[in-house]
């Protein structure tokens, strides 16, 4: 089992726009540090090894959280579900983060 540890992620602002989750080309850094900011799940810990340790995208890469991103990692095929290898202690502690996030920047309720 890989050793992922959520975190609140790091954003400037809020979005509702169609969601295509960023890719390592899209910031306009290399800290990968500074990129995982933008996920809530690194497999790697902090900083990560490699952007491929970086699981579940929620802000884009002008660091602004994105609701369509949030109902992306909280549930369907690319969700914290589909994420190979995370313990079942991570997954409810992601969701959870993911659910919060959505209520107090949206007043959105996501959950199953």
């Amino acid at each position: 089992m890989t050793d992922y540890e959520s975190h609140d992620p790091g954003y400037s602002g809020t979005t509702t726009d169609d969601w295509d989750a960023p890719r390592e080309n899209d910031f306009d850094t290399d800290d990968l540090a500074e990129i995982a900011d933008h996920f809530l799940l690194p497999a790697s810990g902090f900083p990560p090894e490699a952007f491929e340790d970086l699981k579940l995208p929620v802000a884009d890469a002008d660091g602004d959280l994105d609701l369509n991103a949030l109902e992306t990692a909280h549930g369907g095929a690319h969700s914290v579900e589909a994420v190979e290898g995370i313990d079942d202690g991570t997954k409810p502690d992601a969701k959870e983060r993911i659910e919060r996030l959505a209520r107090e920047e949206f007043d959105r309720e996501i959950g199953d």
